[in-house]
C-alpha cells in the first residue's frame, strides 16, 4: 500500500532576490539543507524569475535535528523562509 504524504507549503518567503520568488515562492518543491542555519538549498540569486504557477512545497529536509523532521521529510503544517546570513533560511526550524 502506498501512503500519500501532504507536503507542507512554503507559506511565506522573504528572499526576494531568489529566482523562484515573485510574489511568493514558485518552485515546485524546495529542499532545506543540513547547514547550521537550515538554509533553503533551492535558493539562488538571479534577475530571472521562474517556477510554476503554484505555491511551493517542502520536498525534503536534511535537518534531522528539527522537531518537524521525520525520516527526512518535513511534517510542519507550513514553513516560512526568510533572509539568512548568506542564503535564505527556514524560519520554522525548531530544535528537538
Amino acid at each position: 500500500m502506498v501512503q500519500t504524504l501532504q507536503m507542507p507549503h512554503v507559506q511565506t518567503c522573504a528572499a526576494t532576490e531568489c529566482g523562484y520568488n515573485h510574489d511568493g515562492c514558485h518552485a515546485f518543491a524546495i529542499t532545506i539543507g543540513g547547514t547550521a542555519q537550515a538554509s533553503c538549498d533551492t535558493y539562488f540569486v538571479t534577475e530571472d524569475k521562474g517556477g510554476l504557477d503554484l505555491v511551493a512545497s517542502v520536498g525534503a529536509c536534511k535537518r534531522t535535528d528539527c522537531r518537524h523532521n521525520q525520516e527526512l521529510e518535513c511534517h510542519a503544517p507550513a514553513i516560512q523562509v526568510g533572509p539568512g546570513r548568506e542564503m535564505a533560511d527556514c524560519m520554522t526550524f525548531a530544535a528537538r
